[in-house]
């Protein structure tokens, strides 16, 4: 039940780069002591102390195994006695708040523009990961829950906007929720089969850490690679003589790093001016996708960021705090999420800078420059 976006929870949420695919956290597996133990503060839980109820059809073990295997997170949750509250899921969410798998409408209109934010998230949400919505709620743990008065009508709405606006046809699955005595409605979103899902505007939108944003011309490529892309076989290929083949083109030989980059934020790898235009390269350090020609008009929040950044104040390696070849530079506030600008020196003494990376990015090493903590080998 922690509410730390370092519990176990949270690191299978979805929302971490190496775990995309949100998985049911069931507790009871660490326990560190036969019976509880108070004076031991960080893992105090005997054997028995941490219980998973699970809401079943029927008591069987072919029911279990459905739940487990399904994507309804709210069949599951932590026991509480009678006495107190039962575990709200849609707390739980907010406390995570906005990120790669989640969104937060407060308040539901039928009007276009505020019906359209909704759709482009499920859009988003489909040609990237998948994720869910919550309408009726904000991000925010410490705002009051709004809720939604009629959620059959707006879910209705919502079932006919998506179908008359996206293309290919798209199913989500939809249900009310109850946090604080209000109605929420829960909108999840499966990761697509069929991508890009493209609006009737012909715009195509993506999911970048908690914002959703048009997609850039390369990103539509990949969506199509992505769809085109053979499904992975269960079947053992045949025996045949291995054969050589062309090495994948990468943008940094992995030679030249000593320590992995961090799994999330920005790097801007070069810059071209064309027609006294400037065109940008960036990668996104969470898939490692290669983004070109990017201008300041063009770039999502955190490119523009990081570019503004790059111009405005060029790194100097007098103010990053340097830990070997890897070192901080800066942090800073966003949406209520601490960022990181982080600095790396390759062997052949080229610097490269990631631009807000959030504490689900930094691993292994990096974990130095995140307060209480150790840096840990890869």
């Amino acid at each position: 039940e922690s509410s730390s976006r370092r519990s176990t929870a949270a690191f299978f949420s979805g929302s971490k780069p190496e775990y995309p695919r949100r998985m049911h956290c069931i507790q009871g597996s660490d326990a560190h002591h036969l019976d509880r133990n108070p004076q031991d503060k960080s893992s105090p839980w005997g054997v028995g102390d941490r219980v998973t109820e699970v809401a079943l059809p029927e008591i069987s073990f072919q029911a279990l195994k459905e739940v487990f295997l399904g994507d309804d997170f709210a069949s599951t949750r932590p026991y509480r006695p009678a006495a107190e509250t039962p575990f709200d899921h849609i707390k739980a969410a907010r406390q995570q708040g906005r990120n790669i798998v989640q969104s937060f409408h407060e308040t539901f209109s039928p009007k276009p523009s505020r019906m359209g934010t909704i759709i482009y998230d499920i859009v988003a949400f489909a040609n990237t990961n998948g994720g869910t919505i919550y309408l009726g709620v904000g991000a925010s743990p410490r705002g009051p829950v709004r809720g939604i008065d009629k959620p059959d009508e707006v879910m209705a709405l919502l079932h006919d906007e998506i179908h008359k606006s996206v293309t290919p046809p798209m199913e989500v699955a939809m249900d009310v929720k109850t946090s604080d005595g209000r109605k929420v409605i829960e909108i999840k979103v499966p990761q697509g089969k069929e991508t890009p899902y493209v609006l009737g505007t012909g715009q195509i939108y993506v999911r970048q850490e908690s914002e959703t944003s048009l997609a850039m011309r390369d990103e539509i490529i990949r969506l199509v690679e992505r769809r085109s892309a053979p499904a992975p076989s269960t079947m053992a290929p045949p025996s045949a003589a291995p054969k050589a083949v062309e090495a994948p083109m990468t943008v940094e030989p992995v030679a030249l790093l000593d320590v992995a980059p961090p799994r999330t934020g920005v790097e801007v790898l070069e810059a071209e001016e064309r027609e006294n235009v400037t065109y940008y390269t960036v990668q996104d350090l969470r898939n490692g996708n290669v983004v070109r020609n990017v201008t300041r008009f063009s770039a999502r929040h955190l490119w523009h960021y990081a570019i503004t950044e790059r111009e405005a104040r060029p790194i100097r390696e007098e103010d990053v705090a340097w830990q070997g070849n890897i070192g901080l530079w800066k942090t800073y506030q966003r949406a209520g999420v601490k960022r990181y600008n982080l600095v790396q020196r390759d062997r052949e003494g080229k610097l490269h800078v990631y631009y807000g990376v959030t504490e689900e990015g930094i691993h292994g090493e990096w974990r130095v420059f995140l307060e209480g903590e150790k840096a840990q080998p890869q």
